[in-house]
């Protein structure tokens, strides 16, 4: 690595007196060595900052733990009997793994990734992390998904489970008995796990914009979170993942000092060495503190101490940090004769350092992160950290006490099974030959144990919980601070139509958040996100009123001050604009969307995205999102494929709404009009937040916003709430002066080519068609198939008709389904029209084009010509009009039958 070149630029005001020091750094190194030299650079460094010369941070520190053996505090508790209580978590973490892949072979589980992280969870639930008793919101842990093994049975000698749970681990439906879920899961498991972990990255972009938002609601004076840290457990393999790392700045220049990691450095991933040829701690401490963050390494155990004490020539230190990953995991595996003869052989004067020390304990010498001592330490040193985030990079063996045949192991991640001999071998390793005797271990079902209540290790571990305010984890849903929903005022300006004013769905949208916002009582709870686009939405009017939230306030005059719309900062802020982060946006969405769980504090995100980048771009981490239960509003601006003119194939969405119906507590929509919006939106809000307690139900809205300017209509008179938000209601009858022969179904700006081909189809043919407003596909999809399934389950009973059929029932003819997005989203209530009903849906299927709106619909043969002839093709194949007034009208509207599919062009 190349640094520091800048000092050539630099005037030389003494060139003799840095020839000086230049040549006695020279006979350092010459009569000493580069150790000794290198000591001394180190210590003029310091001295240098402690005069405040302004010497730049280092890279990286030498391969050593970050707290020197006389800086350690002393541990308070009793090491020994923690040992213990980790042995049979240990043993029961493993045994349940073993146990699930006897009674289904195939089961899955993992038994490494806790065998290597024990002593970092134990010395958090002992010592560290805060319960949630007595209604405090504690501390928000992020726990390694793979871990879960260990989690539940710790949670086992709590008395929080039973053995029942333990042996259906894995077997949540065809178990005998209460099951336990693979991973953390607060869908399936909402009164134990707060947050969903195991897709890798996730948990550690959450916990970053989790601890940002606690900050947010500190500064906003709503809620007080300075007694709360969130900690995230994750592995060195997992820092791979882009979203691990890709927002370790914004924890850093924000000063996060409430947010700790602790990384898993077992130096393996899933198939083999994260960094065979390089050292990942090395690498994982220069990335975080180039970010901002306190670096805390915890690389070698107490009994490493003495030997470093030793290295007065820094012979031992070399070979530490001279000795890539690909070594130190080969010595994990090797006996003491190989690491005496490989890793202390090379060199005389190593071999003598250690020639007191038999083979044995060679091999017993340990890695840091199995050494309670340490771990405290570095524990200690991390919540009294100020002014930064803390990352503990702590050094283990993958599968570490599970024996010779397991630990180190490349394939280990991949081991879900344990001979008998092999079991053996870990209850002796782990020292409980006095509890799980020989004969225990030679049937099939190999036990668990549980130091009875009044036992010494079993007061020890619930009196060191109770000091911690109960137990870890659990989620608890008590509203501390209810939230007061808007009255029916803040959307009647939706509700009355722009009064001839052309306006997009989007601007109408910008003006119901500043409504909400202004609400008393209810728009302090109102967390707008924005990911950069808010000129682009039209939502920078928002900016001097709402101000965007900024840890440290604005501290310059921007360069728009002057102007209405200025960029406006302040550490009140309301607005979370996020920069050029959909997935940091996501996790501030998840951070507010749960904080009626986490916090007892219900917040209403709005996270406004640029549609495109929604559901295609983070799509995991709204499925994420989901599993946490989070709540609020996704609203996908400049939506559609033809809406967006000029923009093309990767700006223009037409397929979110598809995947948006894959995510089974998204309530997806697609308005039209703005009174649609606003009566979507209140219904969202009443069902999130209304109802006994506030609690409300674990969903959230999606909605597509438009950036075409139309006029938006008043909501008719006739139309009710509650037929918007069904999904489907009568937007128009047949023109005077025609009988009802067709009907066009649309959603979203395909309003437009609905009408036009409506007043075309009477002017030119004398045909009637009504016109029907589908606000949500997607809803009516699921009403029908819960209807279809009722009724499959109950053959004697009358049978029920869908809500999508019974509506449509009241209209004629065939219909034709009209929307800005792929057929595959009016396709999904293609089968539940009514009985012999010709269904024509026409949507955007095929890449974008960079073009006019109007061109763009011709292309993707959505515009009114199209829909005009879809229905006049529907009648013919009904018999209702000769094919002949279908062919003429293509010739009189200038389509080409003979064009290629717009989908494979």
């Amino acid at each position: 690595m190349i640094i520091d070149q800048f000092v050539h630029q630099l005037p030389d005001t003494d060139p003799g007196e840095t020839q000086e020091w230049l040549e006695s750094l020279d006979a350092v190194i010459d009569a000493k060595g580069k150790t000794r030299a290198r000591y001394l650079v180190s210590k003029l460094t310091e001295r240098a900052r402690e005069r405040q010369i302004g010497t730049p941070a280092e890279v990286n520190t030498p391969y050593i733990n970050t707290i020197p053996t006389a800086e350690q505090p002393w541990f308070p508790g009793d090491e020994a009997l923690e040992k213990r209580i980790r042995a049979f978590i240990r043993w029961n973490a493993a045994v349940m793994v073993v146990y699930a892949n006897k009674r289904a072979d195939g089961i899955g589980g993992h038994l490494s990734t806790f065998a290597s992280s024990a002593s970092l969870y134990e010395v958090g639930f002992n010592w560290f992390f805060r319960g949630k008793e007595d209604g405090l919101p504690g501390d928000h842990v992020y726990f390694q998904g793979h871990a879960a093994p260990g989690i539940y049975a710790r949670a086992y000698l709590e008395g929080r489970l039973d053995e029942a749970h333990l042996e259906n681990f894995r077997r949540e439906l065809s178990g005998e008995g209460p099951g336990l879920s693979s991973y953390p899961h607060p869908w399936l498991m909402p009164d134990f796990w707060e947050f969903p972990t195991v897709s890798m990255g996730l948990g550690p972009i959450n916990s970053i914009y989790h601890a940002r938002f606690n900050r947010y609601l500190q500064h906003r004076q709503i809620d007080d979170t300075s007694e709360s840290r969130v900690w995230c457990f994750l592995g060195d393999g997992e820092c791979d993942e882009p979203e691990t790392l890709g927002s370790i700045s914004l924890a850093g220049r924000e000063r996060l000092d409430n947010l700790i990691w602790v990384v898993n450095c077992n130096l393996q991933r899933l198939d083999g060495p994260v960094r065979g040829n390089g050292k990942i701690i090395q690498e994982l401490e220069a990335v975080f503190r180039g970010s901002g963050w306190n670096v805390i390494k915890v690389i070698w155990g107490t009994a490493w101490d003495e030997l470093l004490e030793r290295d007065t020539d820094g012979l031992l230190l070399h070979k530490m940090n001279t000795t890539v990953d690909g070594d130190f995991q080969r010595y994990a595996v090797s006996d003491g004769a190989h690491i005496r003869e490989h890793f202390f052989g090379p060199d005389p004067r190593l071999r003598q350092m250690v020639e007191h020390l038999s083979d044995d304990e060679l091999r017993a010498l340990p890695r840091g992160g199995h050494d309670y001592r340490k771990l405290y330490a570095a524990y200690k040193a991390a919540t009294e950290q100020r002014g930064a985030p803390t990352v503990i990079l702590a050094k283990t063996v993958k599968g570490w006490a599970l024996g010779s045949e397991v630990e180190g192991r490349n394939a280990t991640h991949q081991i879900k099974k344990m001979t008998t001999e092999q079991l053996r071998e870990l209850r002796d390793r782990l020292r409980l030959d006095d509890v799980i005797p020989d004969e225990a271990l030679d049937g099939d079902r190999p036990p668990y144990y549980r130091p009875p209540e009044g036992s010494v290790e079993h007061t020890y571990l619930m009196e060191r919980r109770r000091a911690l305010d109960g137990p870890l984890p659990a989620r608890v849903v008590t509203i501390r601070r209810p939230l007061e929903l808007p009255p029916d005022s803040a959307f009647a300006e939706l509700a009355a139509g722009s009064g001839g004013q052309k306006v997009s769905t989007t601007m109408a949208f910008t003006r119901l958040i500043r409504n909400l916002a202004r609400t008393e009582h209810f728009g302090p709870r109102v967390v707008p996100i924005i990911p950069d686009e808010a000129r682009t939405f039209g939502m920078d009017a928002l900016f001097r009123e709402l101000k965007i939230y900024a840890a440290q306030g604005q501290l310059y005059e921007p360069v728009d001050a002057k102007l209405l719309l200025s960029y406006s900062e302040d550490q009140r802020g309301q607005i979370l604009e996020e920069g050029i982060t959909e997935a940091g946006s996501m996790a501030s969405f998840t951070a507010a969307g749960t904080a009626y769980a986490t916090r007892g504090v219900p917040m209403v995100p709005f996270f406004v995205f640029y549609s495109m980048f929604g559901f295609q771009r983070v799509g995991d981490l709204i499925w994420a999102a989901a599993d946490a239960q989070a709540k609020g509003f996704l609203l996908g601006a400049t939506a559609g494929r033809t809406t967006l003119l000029g923009e093309g194939l990767q700006h223009q969405d037409g397929h979110s709404h598809v995947l948006a119906s894959t995510v089974p507590t998204c309530q997806a929509y697609d308005p039209a009009f703005a009174y649609e919006m606003g009566a979507i939106i209140r219904d969202g809000l009443h069902r999130m937040y209304g109802g006994p307690g506030g609690t409300g139900e674990a969903i959230f809205y999606y909605l597509t916003l438009y950036n075409e300017n139309y006029e938006m209509p008043p909501q008719p008179e006739a139309v009710s709430d509650e037929e918007i938000c069904s999904g489907i209601y009568r937007f128009a009858g047949a023109p005077e002066g025609t009988e009802p022969a067709a009907t066009i179904l649309f959603s979203g700006t395909a309003h437009l080519a609905a009408r036009d081909a409506q007043a075309q189809l009477a002017e030119q043919h004398g045909i009637g068609v009504e016109l029907w407003s589908v606000t949500s596909w997607k809803r009516l999809r699921e009403e029908a198939l819960s209807v279809e399934r009722w009724n499959r389950l109950h053959p004697t009973e009358p049978p029920r008709t869908p809500l999508v059929t019974e509506r449509l029932a009241a209209s004629t003819g065939p219909i034709v389904a009209v929307t800005d997005f792929m057929k595959a989203v009016p396709d999904q209530i293609a089968r539940f029209v009514p009985a012999g009903r010709t269904f024509v849906p026409l949507g955007t299927d095929g890449f974008g084009r960079s073009d006019t709106r109007q061109a763009l619909r011709r292309f993707f043969e959505t515009d009114a010509a199209h829909v005009e002839v879809a229905v006049l093709g529907a009648m013919a194949r009904d018999g209702a009009v000769d094919p002949s007034v279908a062919a003429k009208a293509i010739d009189r509207l200038g389509i080409d039958p003979d064009l290629p599919d717009p989908r494979t062009r």
